[in-house]
């Protein structure tokens, strides 16, 4: 239970840090090898996808740092990629366009991503046994 923590942050940064992959590559990917358009990796539902995956681990591992080190500025940055996050996913393309949707999207991944380093940084600092290097 002590490590789960620290999988679910590590998770939740890796998770980010596909998302915000994904949305530089894949358009560069698609223009240039038509074989990638074949895969479909544009479609809204990988979005939704990607968003099942990073809500739940995200706020797993945010609100499990934030009972430890109890800095919720870690929670609050979570919560406001997310929320990023979210509004890209359902309501960006239509309301800014492809290139708002990609922005916002890229943004939220990285406020989300760097929740989660400072949440590993505070644990770290903190003593907490969940972050323990090995």
């Amino acid at each position: 239970m002590k490590q789960l923590q620290t999988i679910a942050d590590k998770t939740a940064i890796s998770l980010s840090f596909i998302c915000t992959l994904h949305c530089l590559a894949v358009p560069f990917a698609v223009a240039l090898l038509p074989t990638f358009a074949a895969i479909n990796l544009e479609d809204e539902a990988f979005h939704r996808w990607m968003i099942a995956a990073v809500i739940p681990t995200s706020l797993l591992a945010l609100s499990m740092g934030c009972k430890k080190h109890r800095d919720y500025r870690v929670l609050l940055l979570g919560i406001a990629g997310l929320s990023l996050l979210i509004f890209a996913a359902f309501f960006g393309h239509d309301l800014l366009g492809e290139r708002g949707e990609t922005a916002f999207t890229v943004f939220g991944a990285i406020i989300i991503a760097t929740g989660h380093l400072l949440n590993h940084r505070l644990c770290q600092h903190s003593h907490c046994e969940c972050h323990a290097e090995r």
